[in-house]
């Protein structure tokens, strides 16, 4: 079974694809796609679709996994533009028929840590144990694509091809 997780963003987004066969997890690529910050915003989301398309039609993952949208009340209109970002990624997922699973920031890092509000340090390390990578995940955008892949991973009840409730901590 393949994983695309996905830290979505409006001028960076990082994506990983880990494929799970019974209790052994592989990391088959991982990085960023980047759209051009003085593009316009019908034009970046445009770029965003792209780029997902490929990622869909290069690993054709069974399931999406994408960090659920929260606000800042100091910065409202970071998490409208996210949201645009956010849209355009769940619109390419539904295209492709590729299930979806969204997950809290907390609960991604509970997932991974037993701590829900762990450091990106400690996120890293985690990941990098847990995959038994020779360094640490980098950028941090890498490193949360990687962790919302996994966290879906562990929430996949694989026996039985159910999945648990997704959307709650």
């Amino acid at each position: 079974m393949k994983i695309l997780g996905i830290d979505p963003g409006l001028q960076l987004c990082g994506y990983a694809v880990i494929e799970k066969k019974q209790n052994n997890i592989k990391l088959l690529e991982a990085g960023i796609f980047r759209t051009d910050s003085n593009a316009t915003l019908d034009y970046r989301l445009n770029q965003i679709a792209r780029d997902m398309q490929i990622l869909l039609d290069r690993f054709r993952p069974e399931h999406l996994s994408i960090e659920e949208l929260y606000s800042h009340y100091a910065h409202p209109k970071t998490s409208i533009l996210m949201g645009h970002a956010r849209g355009v990624i769940l619109q390419q997922a539904a295209q492709a028929k590729t299930k979806v699973h969204g997950f809290a920031a907390t609960r991604i890092k509970k997932s991974l840590t037993g701590n829900g509000r762990a450091g990106k340090i400690q996120m890293q390390r985690s990941i990098q144990t847990l995959l038994g990578l020779a360094q640490m995940p980098e950028p941090h955008d890498v490193a949360d694509a990687i962790a919302i892949a996994l966290c879906c991973a562990y929430s996949l009840n694989i026996d039985s091809g159910e999945t648990k409730n997704d959307s709650t901590d």
